[in-house]
């Protein structure tokens, strides 16, 4: 189990339009964060659910990153009073320095970029490019149609069956929690070796 100081990459929405449960939890997350004497790593954003979090976090006393292009500190309001804002140039740059900074990730309801980040993550893990827990906060069922369309592809054996066994799914803060304090990472390199499999008995002969 784990037993140090976790440093947790959060991925949510910059959105001001997010419901109140998704607020709720967000910033339930952030003080359970700090409440564990963990720190988090997160989007640098003042608004939306990023707002919440971090705020939450910060007020309970955790140390928070904020990472955020110059592009998109005042469309998503950068919170100067994080411990530490990063700007960066890219977006790409913003998702590097977000990962190495992290021992783990939670994902909390979002648009197309917490979705985008989502998959990427699943992917590198999928790959054997880390083995970190990863968590899936499905507030208020926000992810179900997603969650539905991953048993999906993996029904179609269009992905291994392993793909369902990289992430957890919560549908609470106190659960998240747990989750992330009692993952451990798989041993051997994290390679998918169903889905390698079906993509060799997939491709026909030349």
């Amino acid at each position: 189990m784990t037993t140090a100081p976790l440093r947790v990459c959060v991925y949510c929405a910059s959105s001001e339009a997010a419901a109140p449960e998704h607020r709720a939890a967000a910033a339930e997350l952030g003080r359970a964060i700090a409440g564990r004497g963990w720190s988090l790593v997160y989007g640098g954003g003042s608004i939306g659910l990023m707002g919440e979090v971090a705020r939450a976090a910060l007020a309970a006393g955790a140390h928070v990153t904020g990472v955020i292009p110059h592009r998109l500190a005042e469309r998503e309001v950068a919170l100067e009073a994080v411990t530490e804002l990063i700007r960066t140039d890219t977006m790409r740059e913003r998702k590097a320095i977000m990962d190495d900074r992290a021992d783990a990730f939670v994902v909390l309801p979002g648009g197309i970029g917490t979705l985008e980040e989502l998959v990427e993550i699943l992917t590198l893990k999928q790959l054997g490019y880390h083995d970190r827990a990863i968590v899936v906060l499905d507030s208020g069922g926000y992810w179900d149609p997603l969650l539905g369309q991953l048993r999906r592809m993996v029904a179609e054996r269009l992905a291994g069956e392993g793909l369902l066994d990289l992430f957890d799914v919560t549908t609470d803060v106190p659960a998240t929690i747990a989750a992330l304090a009692s993952y451990r990472p798989v041993s051997g390199d994290g390679v998918d070796d169903s889905e390698v499999a079906l993509e060799a008995t997939d491709v026909p002969p030349r």
